[in-house]
C-alpha cells in the first residue's frame, strides 16, 4: 500500500489541487461500531436506522443513539452477500404493477443457485428471485433514479465478463447485459444531476481502478480513472452518492472487515465520517464518494459537463473496506426529479443476439451456396464424361 502522501502525488497529475471549492481538509475515517464479520451497510430504514451485514447476522444500527440490535435469526448468505434496502418512498415498478415496500432488505444469495433473498421488517427471510445467466453474484443496488424502471439491479460474473440483471418487484428478471466489463463491490445508481451519467448504474473495478457506468441499454463507459491503488483486495470497492440535504447533517459509513493473512487485516468495525467534516473537505450533495478495499482511501467524483476527481479521506492503514459506501442525511431534502424509464432496456443484448442470428443465417446461406456450386460442378463434369 502506498502512503497517503504518495497517493496525493498519484492523483495530482489527473486531479485539480485542493482549493476553496474542493476543500483542503483531508479526513481520516473513524472507527464507530465493532460488529462481528461486518462487510456491508445499507439503508436507511424509514425510522432512520441502517442495516449492517455481518458474516452470520444482520444488524440494525440506530445512529442517533448508537444502539445495535439484530434482525432475524443467526445465519448468513455466505461470502460477500451484499445487500440493498428498499428506499422510502416505495419504488413502484409501473411495468409490473407492484412496488418494493419501503424498508425491506434484499440480500445476495451466494450458496446454491444464485439468487436474491428478501428480509421483511420482522426479520423473516423469503426467497425473492433466482438470477439466471450468472456464474456467481457480486453486486446489488436499487434503481432510485428511474431509467431502469425502478428495478433492483444485480451483477454477477459470466464467462469472463459481467452480467447485469434487472429484477422487478415480482421477482421477474430481464437481462441488461451479459458482456459487461469487470466490476465488483458496492454499486449505486447515479442521480439525475450526475452529468451525462445520470441514471446509469455506477460500479468500481478494483483491477483497473476505473469507475464504470452501465447504461440501461447494456452499453458501458468509463467515468474516470480513480487514480487510486489497483489490484485484488486493494483497489476501488465501495461507492455511494451524497443524498440531497446531507450538508445540513448526516454521516457516511463504510464496513471495515477483519480479513486474516492480508496486508490490510481490517478491524471488524463500521467506519464513519461526519457530514460537516465531508463538507469542509469539499463534498457536495450529488457527489459520488469512492473508497478502496486496501486502507479505505477515499475520493470524490463530481460530474457535470465533465467529471472531476478530488481526494477526500483515508482510513486507518489496516482498514479493509467492503461493500457499499452509505451516506445518510439526518433531514433528507427533496431529491431532483426522477428520470423516465428507458425503453431500450437490454437493447445491446438483443442487438448482439440479432447479429449472432444474422451471422448464423449468413453462414448457412454461404454453406448452401457452396454446396449448390459443388453439385452443379459435379453434374456438369458427369455430363461431359457421358458425351466424351
Amino acid at each position: 500500500m502506498i502512503k497517503w502522501i504518495g497517493l496525493a502525488a498519484v492523483l495530482a497529475a489527473a486531479t485539480p489541487q485542493p482549493s476553496a471549492q474542493t476543500g483542503t481538509e483531508h479526513l481520516t475515517w473513524g472507527s464507530y461500531q465493532h460488529l462481528t464479520g461486518v462487510f456491508d451497510v445499507g439503508g436507511p430504514l424509514p425510522d432512520g436506522r441502517v442495516v449492517v451485514a455481518g458474516s452470520q447476522q444482520l444488524f440494525l444500527l440506530d445512529p442517533a443513539r448508537g444502539q445495535v440490535s439484530t434482525l432475524g435469526p443467526e445465519g448468513g448468505q455466505g461470502g460477500e452477500a451484499y445487500l440493498a434496502v428498499s428506499p422510502t418512498p416505495a419504488l413502484r415498478v409501473t411495468s409490473a404493477g407492484c412496488e418494493f415496500s419501503s424498508g425491506e432488505v434484499y440480500q445476495l444469495q451466494l450458496t446454491g443457485s444464485p439468487g436474491v433473498t428478501r428480509v421483511d421488517a420482522q426479520g423473516r427471510a423469503h426467497p425473492f428471485a433466482h438470477v439466471p445467466g450468472v456464474d456467481s453474484l457480486n453486486g446489488i443496488a436499487f434503481d432510485t433514479s428511474g431509467r431502469f424502471g425502478h428495478r433492483l439491479l444485480v451483477t454477477g460474473s459470466h464467462r469472463g465478463g459481467t452480467a447485469v440483471v434487472a429484477l422487478d418487484c415480482a421477482g421477474r428478471s430481464q437481462l441488461v447485459t451479459d458482456t459487461g466489463p469487470t466490476l465488483e463491490g458496492g454499486l449505486a445508481v447515479a442521480p439525475a444531476g450526475f452529468g451525462s451519467f445520470g441514471g446509469d448504474l455506477i460500479a468500481p473495478d478494483e483491477l483497473s481502478g476505473n469507475l464504470i457506468a452501465i447504461r440501461p441499454d447494456g452499453s458501458s463507459a468509463v467515468i474516470a480513472p480513480s487514480g487510486l491503488p489497483t489490484g485484488g483486495d486493494i483497489g476501488v470497492e465501495s461507492l455511494g452518492f451524497v443524498p440531497a440535504g446531507f450538508r445540513a447533517g448526516g454521516h457516511a459509513y463504510m464496513a471495515d472487515r477483519a480479513t486474516s493473512n492480508n496486508p490490510h487485516p481490517g478491524t471488524d468495525s463500521l467506519l464513519r465520517l461526519d457530514a460537516g467534516q465531508l463538507t469542509r473537505a469539499g463534498v457536495r450533495d450529488g457527489d459520488l464518494l469512492v473508497g478502496t478495499e486496501g486502507g479505505a482511501l477515499t475520493i470524490g467524483v463530481r460530474c457535470g459537463q465533465g467529471c472531476r476527481v478530488f481526494r477526500v479521506a483515508q482510513g486507518p492503514a489496516v482498514a479493509h473496506g467492503e461493500g457499499h459506501l452509505l451516506l445518510v442525511a439526518d433531514h433528507p431534502a427533496q431529491a431532483s426529479a426522477g428520470l423516465p424509464a428507458d425503453r431500450n432496456l437490454g437493447a445491446s443484448v438483443r442487438e448482439a443476439g440479432l447479429l449472432r442470428q444474422l451471422a448464423a443465417l449468413a453462414a448457412i446461406v454461404l454453406v448452401a451456396a457452396l454446396a449448390a456450386g459443388l453439385l452443379a460442378w459435379w453434374l456438369r463434369r458427369r455430363r461431359e464424361r457421358r458425351h466424351a
